[in-house]
């Protein structure tokens, strides 16, 4: 259980992830969180997404390729561009930005 200094910094951390993904051409940033083990089948977004996980795993499939991402590390995603993802044993937490 994180105390509240911890949640502090974590909401911090958050707020300058976002910034940075604004700077990076991602004006539309927010935090979604998914339980264990869920599964998106293949689907297409509109826009182009970027994802960074905060906590858990995500294991991304595109283009017949599946690549897991933990804490800290960034997948994008090209608009129109077909995949699935399926959240590790613990869930994922991430913020996305939508461009």
């Amino acid at each position: 259980m994180l105390g509240n200094d911890q949640r502090i910094l974590v909401r911090m951390d958050e707020k300058s992830i976002a910034s940075q993904l604004q700077q990076d051409g991602f004006p539309h940033t927010y935090v979604w969180e998914d339980g264990p083990n869920v599964f998106y089948p293949e689907h297409t977004h509109d826009a182009e997404t970027a994802h960074i996980i905060l906590g858990g795993e995500m294991c991304l499939t595109m283009n017949g390729q599946s690549k897991s991402y933990r804490a800290g590390e960034r997948c994008d995603v090209p608009a129109g561009v077909s995949h699935s993802a399926r959240m590790g044993p613990l869930g994922c937490r991430y913020l996305i930005g939508e461009r």
